[in-house]
Order: structure tokens, then sequence, then C-alpha cells
């Protein structure tokens, strides 16, 4: 299927039926070993902070993150703003695809200004989708 190899895959979406149908596309798809999962954007940023602070970081950083736009407490472009204030091999590190059910061509216009965005895919995933990542 695809390429390139993931050590660990972010989910992160407030919808646990599209995270679980999400996570078994990825696991089809064979291209990692774990797959990390987090109902809301405000756990994921916290995750991120605490592994940041350990000498374990390059081994728990996801390599990936998809990230939904649409949820409470925090949102996708939330999350970004948060994230860009990370240390830079964390924001090296983990390269993001937003996931979202989002057709507003303003969310697609507003992820390009994060340097961290590197796709904008609609939900679900699919098989062609995860092949063509290669990031």
């Amino acid at each position: 299927m695809a390429g390139k190899k993931y050590r660990i895959i972010m989910l992160i979406d407030d919808n646990e039926i599209d995270n679980l149908i999400n996570q078994k596309m990825i696991e089809a798809a064979d291209i990692t070993e774990n797959i990390y999962t987090h109902t809301g954007a405000k756990s994921a940023i916290e995750f991120l902070r605490n592994m940041e602070k350990l000498d374990v970081a390059d081994k728990v950083l996801p390599d990936l993150i998809f990230l939904d736009i649409d949820m409470p407490l925090m949102d996708g472009f939330q999350f970004l703003d948060e994230f860009e204030k990370l240390n830079t091999y964390t924001k090296a590190k983990c390269k993001i695809v937003m996931l979202t059910s989002s057709i507003n061509p303003q969310d697609f216009s507003r992820s390009k200004k994060y340097n961290s965005v590197q796709r904008y895919l609609n939900k679900p995933l699919t098989s062609d989708s995860i092949s063509k990542l290669d990031l």
C-alpha cells in the first residue's frame, strides 16, 4: 500500500466513531506500529507538551497527526496555535494532516497559514488518501 512507514500516528477527533474508522483504515494500510487516539485537542496538546519534557521525546512523539477542525473546548485551529508554541524538534517531527468533514473554503485557506499542516483531507480516510500521503 503506502510506501512510507510511520512509527507513531496520532488521531485527534471528538467523534469516537470517526476515530475508530480512521484507525481501522490506518491499520489496514499497515503504515504504522502505534496509533494514539485523543478525543479532544486539549488532551492531545497536553500529551505533546508533557512528552517534550522527557528524554524519550524522539521515541514517543507521533510522526503524523490527523487533526479534526470542529471540536468542543479546543478546535483544530486552537490546537495549531498551541502546537506552534512547542519546541522546534517537536514541530519538525510531528507532521499534521487536517482531516475534517468541513467543506468551508475558509478552513482550507486558514490551514495553509500553518507551516506544520502538510495536507488537508476530507473524512473519512480512504486507502487511496493514505497511499498518497508520503510525508
